[in-house]
């Protein structure tokens, strides 16, 4: 296996033209279910090459779980391809539950699915809360990671949560943020993360329902710079909103279970070594791009890719072009380290 990549401040120089698209729809070659602890197992599956550099692909949320399109970021001849569902996400179960679901809970899952599939360190892809909990998992295992791509910034501060979810992007989506809003008593409205916590944690499975599409609902439709009527769709999936606003609400309520409001730009000096690349959209209205440059003064090594014309989504056209290209730069610097395949 190789080690990690030695350090370059130009990641492109004396590469020839990289990919920019996705790679043709492919299926896994294995898959199955891992049981992570008496209460939880998780889905992973396995794509690509059995031979190839492997990659670990992290999915936001937290409480989204993954999807068939997130294999084809990826080369399947050169990488062997790790998807999995966190705790309560997707395939994973118990579904949306909230018991002994915290980012630690998923820091460790990361590397118990790591030595289950006997990999003795890989590259980390995430975006959204993949890169918060892919910053976490790198920070407390930074001898396992060996390249990180990072995608729409989110380190969970409380300034972050506060913008979307208390009234700041409002003033970007007044239109969207009304349902959102009036779904909330106004003498509840003082956190909308508290109230939303209460219904979605209701005895009565309707109340969850309900509040789970409509804070769902709000972000779907903030999350491409031009509005994509098929992502917004998927909050009418009762299982995918009420696993992504439960698990969702319950971390942010919880602070991602972080010690400190800063904790993941005040331990960013264990990851400054692993070559990485940060790509964020310009406008960005889930995960503002203030933190993305937050976490590119913190580390200025990795190199800050920032899209123009680009909201939060990683299917947007600019930023889908840049996660391939991160992607191809990293084969070609492994294979020229001496990683396989050749």
């Amino acid at each position: 296996m190789a080690q990690q990549i030695s350090e370059s401040t130009d990641l492109t120089k004396d590469l020839p033209n990289l990919c920019r698209e996705l790679y043709p729809p492919i299926e896994p070659y294995s898959s199955g279910f891992l049981k992570v602890s008496e209460l939880h197992t998780i889905y992973w599956e396995q794509s690509g090459n059995p031979n190839g550099y492997p990659v670990v692909f992290i999915h936001g949320g937290p409480g989204a779980g993954t999807s068939p399109k997130n294999r084809q970021f990826f080369d399947p001849e050169f990488y062997r391809i790790i998807l999995f569902d966190q705790r309560g996400s997707g395939k994973s179960t118990p579904h949306a539950c909230l018991e002994e679901n915290t980012t630690w809970d998923l820091v460790e899952d990361i590397e118990k699915l790591r030595k289950y599939l006997e990999i003795p360190e890989w590259q980390v892809f995430g975006g959204s809360w993949g890169s918060t909990l892919g910053i976490t998992y790198s920070q407390a295992h930074p001898d396992k990671v060996t390249g990180l791509v990072l995608r729409g910034i989110f380190l969970l501060r409380k300034k972050e949560l506060d913008w979307f979810y208390e009234g700041g992007a409002a003033a970007i989506y007044p239109d969207a943020w009304e349902s959102f809003k009036n779904f909330i008593p106004e003498n509840e409205r003082g956190s909308f993360i508290v109230a939303y916590n209460q219904r979605l944690k209701s005895e009565d499975p309707q109340i969850q329902y309900m509040a789970a599409k409509f804070w769902t609902t709000w972000e779907l439709m903030t999350t491409h710079l031009v509005q994509n009527e098929d992502h917004i769709k998927r909050g009418d999936d009762d299982s995918f909103s009420l696993a992504f606003a439960r698990i969702e609400n319950h971390y942010f309520i919880n602070k991602g279970f972080f010690p400190t409001d800063s904790y993941l730009l005040d331990n960013v000096g264990k990851i400054r070594h692993i070559r990485a690349v940060i790509v964020q959209g310009r406008y960005d209205i889930c995960c503002p791009m203030m933190t993305a440059w937050d976490l590119h003064k913190a580390w200025p090594e990795a190199e800050f890719k920032v899209v123009e014309d680009a909201g939060h989504s990683a299917n947007e056209p600019g930023i889908t072009s840049e996660l391939v290209a991160a992607n191809e730069t990293f084969k070609h610097l492994l294979k020229q380290s001496g990683a396989l395949p050749s």
